[in-house]
């Protein structure tokens, strides 16, 4: 099947979810500029980038059998199974269903929450976006009863101990949400996040130069955002061993810059911010004008089911957790966050671009952290 690419035109998007006062708000964003597609015409591909792009600009294999997945998202995605099984048929990735043990969806407290449109078409992204960097993964949705704060740690706490007779303990954890920075976090991180060998990732913030929780906690894993493109003649940049066929640089909108509560991790030793946790950690695709596709048949909250073109750090999340699992479970001891920042040399270096008051440049930076993946090695120990 051919190759689709994003449209290059002027795009604009907006917010999946709407920011309430007290609450976490999804980081997904959609493409308003182009209508959902409702079909395909035979053996073509959707708008946006797909699986098969996303193993070609991270250097990724074909793998992750045997290794869960679990994003934790807020409220009720009705149609989760049948939209991931229309995805991975589309894309030629093998099934994904309960009944073959890959693909589960669960409740956080036992019960069946609301649906809400928003959250529904975050949870698309979510699991859409594993099966394009972890293709063989299995995948657990575990939804909170609703976008509270302590729900959605609640769900996180079920993602991590798993369900006996449903999945087991989640190695790697997707947090494709935030709020804003305050000081209880650092006080309430350990008894979510402090837990060696879980991989938790987060999803840094679309807002530029202002980082998000759970992303800045020092125990998870920050994902920011990049904009990719492709180029007829790559050529090698600055640090990059071989040629590569995208130029990628940082993202306005990566949630990024110095943490005011959070204690800097031992394995950061940037000088950005010098006695705070800097966020992000690394970073992955997030700009919607070069965004995934995604397909959905529950309404959007502008009415419109089928493909849609996503972006935002929600998107970053998910890739980055699947990419962990690909390189294998953690040590048992081992502070997967770490991970990267053992590892730099497996990582495309971002040096352009800017979020906020804060630039890419060569080496750690704070839009992109480390850079983005190359391969899957820098995700190990």
């Amino acid at each position: 099947m051919p190759a689709a690419r994003p449209p290059e035109r002027p795009a604009t998007s907006k917010p999946v979810c709407t920011p309430k006062p007290g609450r976490a708000t999804c980081q997904s964003l959609v493409r308003t500029d182009l209508p959902a597609v409702r079909s395909l015409t035979p053996g073509s591909l959707p708008a946006g980038y797909g699986p098969p792009h996303i193993r070609r600009i991270y250097q990724l294999p074909f793998g992750g059998g045997g290794r869960t997945v679990a994003i934790v998202s807020a409220f009720h995605y009705p149609t989760a199974e049948a939209d991931l099984a229309e995805y991975r048929r589309t894309y030629g990735l093998p099934p994904c269903t309960t009944a073959n043990g890959c693909f589960d969806q669960v409740y956080a407290t036992g019960v069946q929450p609301p649906v809400d449109a928003g959250w529904a078409l975050e949870s698309a992204i979510d699991i859409e976006a594993v099966s394009a960097s972890c293709p063989r993964c299995r995948i657990v949705l575990v939804e909170a009863a609703s976008d509270v704060i302590g729900d959605l740690l609640n769900a996180v706490t079920v993602a991590r101990t798993g369900v006996p007779g449903v999945f087991p303990p989640a190695k790697f954890i997707s947090m494709s949400w935030g709020d804003g920075e305050n000081p209880v976090q650092p006080v309430i991180d350990p008894t979510y996040f402090d837990f060696p060998g879980v991989a938790f990732v987060a999803s840094s913030g679309n807002t530029g130069g202002v980082p998000d929780w759970p992303a800045l906690s020092k125990f998870v894993t920050a994902a920011g955002g990049t904009r990719i493109n492709e180029v007829a003649n790559p050529v090698p940049g600055p640090q990059r061993t071989r040629p590569r066929p995208y130029y990628e640089t940082a993202w306005s909108g990566s949630g990024s810059g110095c943490t005011q509560f959070q204690p800097k991790p031992v394995w950061q030793a940037d000088t950005i911010c010098p006695t705070t946790r800097t966020s992000v950690d690394v970073s992955a695709l997030a700009d919607p004008t070069t965004g995934i596709s995604i397909y959905t048949t529950t309404p959007t909250p502008d009415n419109q089911t089928g493909w849609l073109i996503a972006g935002g750090t929600s998107v970053a999340s998910p890739l980055i957790a699947g990419i962990y699992a690909q390189a294998g479970n953690p040590g048992p001891n081992d502070r997967p966050n770490s991970y990267p920042y053992a590892n730099r040399r497996f990582f495309w270096d971002i040096n352009v671009g800017t979020a906020g008051a804060f630039s890419a440049g060569l080496g750690y930076d704070a839009p992109t952290g480390v850079g983005s993946p190359r391969g899957v090695r820098g995700f190990r120990r």
